[in-house]
C-alpha cells in the first residue's frame, strides 16, 4: 500500500512539473492570414524528373512578396523546403530547421541540395518572419524526383 502511495505521489509531482513547464513556455506567435490568392510552387525540377545527386531547386511565389526573415512586414515571408516529409509541420510552432526542413531566411528563391540516390519528395512551405506557417498554410504541390 505504501508503494502505491509513493507511485501516486511521484506521478502527481511529475504532472505538476510538466504543467509548470508548459506554463513557462512562451506562447507561439499568432499565425498570419494568408493573402487571398497567394500561392507557392516549385519551378524546377519537374515532378517525376530524374536528377543527379546535386539538385537545383527553384522556388516560385505569386500574390505574396518573398523577403528575408528579418522583414516583419505583414503579408510577406520566405520559403522553407520540406524534404521527404509525409506531413506538414505543426501549425502552432515555428517550422523546424533541420536537414529535412530547410530555411531560406535570406529570401532565397533557389538552392542546390544534395540528395542520396533513390526517390525523394520536395514541397515548399512558406512562412512569416517568425517561421510560422500562414493560415491556411501556403504550400506547393509535393513533387517526387528520382535521384540517380
Amino acid at each position: 500500500m505504501r508503494t502505491s502511495a509513493l507511485v501516486v505521489a511521484g506521478f502527481a509531482l511529475l504532472c505538476s512539473v510538466a504543467a509548470a513547464q508548459d506554463a513557462a513556455r512562451p506562447a507561439a506567435p499568432p499565425r498570419q492570414k494568408a493573402p487571398h490568392g497567394a500561392k507557392v510552387f516549385i519551378l524546377s525540377p519537374r515532378n517525376g524528373a530524374t536528377v543527379g545527386q546535386d539538385v537545383l531547386v527553384k522556388f516560385g511565389a505569386a500574390g505574396i512578396k518573398v523577403v528575408p526573415s528579418t522583414d516583419t512586414t505583414p503579408g510577406t515571408g520566405h520559403h522553407h523546403l520540406l524534404i521527404d516529409q509525409k506531413e506538414l509541420p505543426p501549425g502552432n510552432a515555428p517550422i523546424p530547421n533541420d536537414a529535412t526542413h530547410k530555411h531560406y531566411g535570406k529570401g532565397q528563391t533557389e538552392d542546390t541540395i544534395h540528395l542520396a540516390p533513390g526517390d525523394h519528395t520536395l514541397q515548399l512551405d512558406f512562412a512569416d518572419a517568425a517561421h510560422m506557417q500562414f493560415d491556411p498554410p501556403l504550400v506547393s504541390k509535393k513533387i517526387t524526383v528520382h535521384v540517380k
